[in-house]
């Protein structure tokens, strides 16, 4: 797996050297655009606005408008040159909790490895923050712009998550006016909520949709005829009654489970 990113994590006085890995993939289908009338690819070319040549990639330079039409040229040795070496480290403003933090600030996760001679510094901080139960918030340059972190540690390392500034953040457009919810509706919900209250296991979870797309395009390839589903009646029933059958159902699911044999546990490494 390629490196996204290298730098070193400034603790204080302590630094550590370490190697950032994207910790996601994109596993969904992608569609060309095509030519409705023969099924060709669409093409888009990079041109000169000037001369309309078309242009390669080795042509093409970074340039900032400062004027009408007026542009000053930017290279990415200009940008790496003018950041200083704490502006290239991941500086450790602070800690906090990790529930403190509401989850629309997280952007990218990245696996976090040590490099050769930090191991020792960055399993002290990974050990020293799930003792306390913290997450480290820091700060680097990456690219063009100041990028706010979340060191978070975990069992068997650490990942890091840059975050979105709270002016990058929009406030919500729309609130509601909130109804007032009855003791017995409360306690129904609870108890609904109770009755589905299992561990989280990411391994339990697949992108269904994304299977059926590509069984749409393996029928389609075969010439088969597409068939829409049938819309299921919509049963309108009050709150009350939603959240008895709610409950009911899961009863039934885990009267059911309880019959399967237990989930085998993955072998680790």
């Amino acid at each position: 797996m390629a490196v996204a990113h290298k730098t070193t994590i400034a603790f204080s006085l302590v630094s550590i050297p370490i190697s950032l890995y994207t910790a996601v993939q994109d596993n969904d289908i992608s569609f060309n655009q095509l030519h409705k009338a023969d099924n060709s690819r669409v093409r888009y070319k990079k041109v000169c606005g000037h001369c309309g040549k078309e242009m390669a990639a080795g042509d093409i330079v970074k340039g900032y408008e400062y004027d009408k039409d007026k542009y000053v040229t930017i290279t990415d040795e200009d940008i790496e040159n003018i950041k200083t070496p704490k502006e290239k480290a991941i500086q450790i403003l602070h800690f906090a909790q990790l529930n403190q933090i509401s989850p629309v600030y997280y952007d990218k996760s990245y696996q976090v490895i040590p490099e050769a001679g930090g191991e020792k510094a960055f399993e002290l901080l990974r050990s020293a923050l799930m003792a306390e139960q913290k997450i480290a918030i820091g700060k680097t340059v990456m690219g063009t712009k100041d990028t706010l972190l979340a060191i978070i540690p975990r069992e068997e390392g650490m990942l890091i998550q840059t975050m979105f500034f709270e002016d990058e953040i929009k406030e919500l457009p729309k609130t509601y006016t909130k109804p007032e919810v009855s003791e017995q509706e409360m306690a129904m919900a609870t108890t609904l909520i109770a009755s589905m209250d299992t561990p989280f296991a990411p391994d339990e979870y697949q992108d269904e949709y994304q299977k059926k797309l590509r069984a749409l395009v393996a029928d389609k390839i075969a010439g088969k005829e597409i068939v829409s589903p049938k819309n299921e009646p919509d049963n309108i029933i009050n709150l009350m009654d939603a959240l008895a059958a709610s409950i009911e159902k899961n009863k039934k699911g885990e009267s059911a489970n309880t019959k399967r044999p237990p989930r085998k546990k993955k072998a680790t490494a």
